[in-house]
């Protein structure tokens, strides 16, 4: 608990790998289509903000801040964070040739958390930051 948490918006799709899962959540996972929105909108609130509960408030709070600099930069390359990683046992549900719009997913990501965890959100926005 007393190790400052440096935040990675890599994390924030942690519930899309699947790793040795494929025949579990892989198979709950692949009945929706991350391009489609309504799909995406189900991805995005029953497995990954419901994966990112474990964290606390500010944890969250800190992550959304992450997410939210890096879609402040146009140039920010989301593709990069749906790629599997073999060597680091991470296998995604949907590679990054298979979501059409990165960007936009994370974006959709970052709305939806806003409104989900609005009242944690509000709460740690308003706390002093340096004393965490």
């Amino acid at each position: 608990m007393n190790t400052p948490y440096t935040p990675n918006i890599s994390h924030i799709l942690g519930a899309l790998s699947i790793y040795d899962l494929e025949g579990a959540v892989g198979k709950e996972l692949w009945k929706y289509d991350p391009n489609d929105e309504k799909d995406r909108e189900i991805i995005i609130i029953s497995f990954i903000l419901k994966d990112l509960m474990y964290l606390s408030y500010r944890h969250r709070f800190v992550l959304m801040s992450a997410l939210r600099d890096a879609l402040d930069k146009p140039d920010f390359d989301f593709s990069k964070k749906f790629e599997s990683d073999y060597d680091e046992y991470i296998t995604m549900a949907w590679d990054e040739i298979e979501i059409a719009d990165p960007r936009g997913f994370f974006v959709d990501i970052y709305r939806l958390a806003s409104e989900v965890w609005k009242d944690d959100l509000q709460k740690a926005s308003v706390e002093d930051q340096s004393t965490w």
